[in-house]
């Protein structure tokens, strides 16, 4: 299982990313049947939503995004609410699997605003879904396929916002293991100012 959550709202924002990812662990310890996968998904998001909102005080409801992929075999459950993003690199092609739960894409959704206006717009990190957040989780989930030879990156807006496309498709390429090529695209945001907390993770699809 892999797992990228970004907190906000004050300090609870660290204590409510953290649960999220809390409340997935125990997937990645049972021996899920693949045709589980989504169910078995769906209800720990449900889980965290439920913790996260517990973490509120009297005037404080701290949020946090979630993007998380769950593998049995050759079967792929991924779940994703807010703006952390799901990338996979098959064939040497980069593909993005989520969309942003943000004002800012609903616009772009809508023909109000281009790419590039969403991306230098002072409202992009605000979020339209996230666990703890409005009456309900929701969530996105879908089933995909792993394939020997993918590469998959979970990461936060700390470095998709700041570094494009290309240049990560060029570091996802490297033949690099992970770990490295997570300090590299570390290295990539930070040069770019790092304006924001980077979190991201890296796995190769070995075998299926």
């Amino acid at each position: 299982m892999l797992a990228v959550a970004d907190g906000m709202r004050g300090p609870g924002g660290a204590a409510a990313s953290a649960a999220a990812v809390d409340a997935l662990k125990p997937l990645e310890l049972a021996d899920v049947p693949a045709a589980d996968l989504l169910t078995m998904l769906a209800g720990a998001v449900t889980d965290a939503d439920r913790t996260v909102r517990g973490l509120a005080s009297d005037d404080h409801q701290p949020v946090t995004t979630l993007t998380a992929l769950l593998r049995s075999g050759s079967p792929l459950a991924l779940v994703h609410i807010g703006d952390t993003r799901a990338y996979l690199l098959r064939g040497g092609e980069l593909f993005l699997l989520t969309q942003d739960h943000t004002w800012v894409q609903t616009q772009v959704d809508q023909g109000k605003l281009d790419r590039d206006q969403a991306a230098a717009h002072p409202e992009r990190a605000l979020l339209v879904r996230a666990l703890g957040g409005g009456h309900q989780v929701e969530a996105d989930l879908a089933l995909r396929t792993a394939l020997p030879g993918d590469r998959y990156l979970l990461c936060s807006d700390g470095l998709s916002a700041v570094v494009d496309r290309a240049a990560l498709q060029s570091a996802l390429s490297a033949a690099t293991d992970p770990e490295h090529t997570v300090q590299h695209l570390i290295g990539l945001a930070q040069d770019e100012g790092a304006p924001d907390n980077i979190a991201c993770v890296i796995a190769d699809i070995r075998v299926v």
